[in-house]
């Protein structure tokens, strides 16, 4: 290290630094940034959707951002996915980790400028006794400023500036990230909920239908018409069908369950739930979108992973800095007041230096951080480039799931309907005396399993619709512009603040 220092002592009189601000100033505007300077990696994206033509999807238009209102016009859910994104504690984490990386971006922000700025004092009272002889007490006062800066001439604090704010951005991504698959969830569940619940009504219809069945069995018997195997295979199957409810029950709560960890709150704060219909959401007959290349946008997974890859390269200058010397100014001011002793009077002191280090011996070290660094962002060039294949993977199987789940559903309702006819005719048939009694059960297990599965049919073309637009990543624009400050709830901030005062000017 070597330091050329400028200093002075003297009772009174002025510092002139013109000359010393000159070179700090051609220093400071002469300095370069070490690259690679980042360019985003190029991708594979597809042209078009493998179902670009069916006329049941719109490529032409983005997304609804409030997907879930144009998807299905629900109120009770618009409510529910509110009361989400206020009150869910995975979602204020994510806004918190994005608070984190914001004060790591201030902090480092903060580093470019005079990196020590301290004022310190010292008051000292002493006497001492040599041979019998006391001196008079003696006060010392000694006040002093010192700062140093290091000045960034090769870009290494300013990478450091845009590395954290990259990282700040992928948080950002990773918030909105969770939000959507938050407000995926709450859909899903709610979806689940309903589907449920319909899935008991049918199988309340069927336990309906079952019991007029064994009432016409027990006729029939105590006329003498049939033997009691008749009433006892209807009475079995009764049963069966009646055992299906408590199941339903259990999966019923649950899902409520569920979907109050989603809104933040104890099982028991959603009971209001009981009250929603018990009819599955239609689906629109089409829906938007969007196409592949939008995905680079819209997903939040694919956005962090390219704010993570910018956050790494601007690393790799940090590492080539390191190999080249580093400049620092500085200096300190202070003054030196004794009153009481043999020495009396005052003075001021100041000390102007300029210093620099290079750690010219460092056995390959550097460079070998260099080459870690470049390595690290060539592995997160290979991992952004699989999050884009992944996502346009996810994204056509959605797709592919929601079309085809709307076929199945066609053909189930169809086969439901010809069920429900079966056992009308077939109870018809038996009560004149024209079929067996086989007959009438072997239909009515038939229609318990059909309209069972046509509940459930129902409810997963709804499922699949809202993991079409989570693989879209749509529904994060909804907090789109707000600071990260401005992601949690008043109460949380709050609570922040009564604990230390500084989020005041942040807020």
């Amino acid at each position: 290290m070597y330091r050329c220092i400028l200093s002075r002592l003297s009772c009174c009189g002025s510092i002139r630094l013109s000359a010393f601000a000159v070179v700090a100033i051609a220093l400071l505007g002469g300095g370069c940034m070490l690259g690679p300077n980042y360019q985003p990696p190029p991708v594979d994206i597809e042209d078009q959707w493998n179902y670009q033509h069916d006329k049941r999807i719109d490529s032409s238009e983005l997304i609804d951002p409030l997907w879930w209102q144009s998807a299905f016009s629900d109120e009770a859910l618009d409510e529910l996915i509110l009361l989400a994104v206020e009150n869910n504690l995975e979602l204020r984490s994510a806004a918190l980790r994005a608070i984190q990386a914001q004060q790591i971006l201030a902090i480092a922000v903060g580093n470019q400028f005079p990196q020590t700025q301290q004022l310190d004092a010292l008051v000292d009272r002493s006497k001492y006794v040599r041979s019998g002889i006391t001196s008079n007490v003696q006060s010392e006062f000694y006040p002093n400023f010192n700062l140093t800066w290091e000045l960034d001439i090769w870009g290494e604090l300013r990478r450091l500036v845009n590395s954290a704010a990259a990282d700040l951005k992928a948080s950002m991504a990773v918030y909105d990230g969770a939000l959507i698959s938050i407000v995926a969830q709450v859909a899903q569940t709610y979806i689940s909920i309903r589907t449920t619940k319909r899935r008991l009504v049918v199988a309340r219809e069927n336990i309906r239908v079952q019991k007029e069945s064994l009432r016409i069995a027990q006729v029939k018997f105590r006329a003498g018409e049939v033997s009691a195997l008749d009433a006892e295979q209807a009475q079995a199957l009764l049963s069966n069908t009646e055992a299906s409810i408590p199941s339903l029950g259990i999966t019923l709560q649950q899902l409520k369950n569920a979907l109050a960890i989603l809104l933040g709150v104890p099982p028991g704060g959603i009971n209001y739930i009981v009250s929603l219909p018990s009819t599955i959401p239609y689906t629109p007959t089409v829906i938007t979108i969007g196409m592949p290349q939008d995905l680079l946008r819209q997903r939040p997974d694919i956005r962090a992973a390219e704010y993570r890859l910018a956050a790494q390269g601007e690393l790799i200058g940090v590492a080539r800095a390191e190999l080249y010397p580093n400049f620092s100014i500085g200096g300190e001011i202070g003054a030196i007041d004794i009153r009481g002793g043999q020495l009396n009077g005052s003075s001021d002191a100041w000390d102007i230096f300029v210093e620099f280090n290079w750690n010219i011996f460092n056995y390959g070290r550097l460079k070998s951080n260099v080459r870690l660094q470049d390595a690290i962002f060539q592995q997160l060039v290979s991992d952004y480039q699989q999050v884009v294949l992944l996502a346009q993977a996810d994204a056509e199987n959605a797709i592919v799931a929601y079309l085809k789940s709307q076929q199945q559903l066609a053909h189930y309702e169809v086969a439901a309907d010809a069920s429900k006819n079966s056992v009308n005719i077939s109870l018809s048939q038996y009560t004149g005396g024209q079929v067996e009694f086989d007959t009438v059960i072997t239909t009515l297990v038939s229609d318990v399993q059909q309209q069972d599965i046509l509940a459930v049919a129902r409810g997963v073309v709804a499922v699949n619709l809202v993991q079409v637009y989570l693989s879209l990543g749509g529904g994060w624009q909804i907090n789109d512009g707000l600071a990260p400050v401005e992601l949690l709830p008043e109460e949380v901030w709050k609570e922040m603040r009564n604990r230390i005062p500084y989020w005041n000017k942040l807020k």
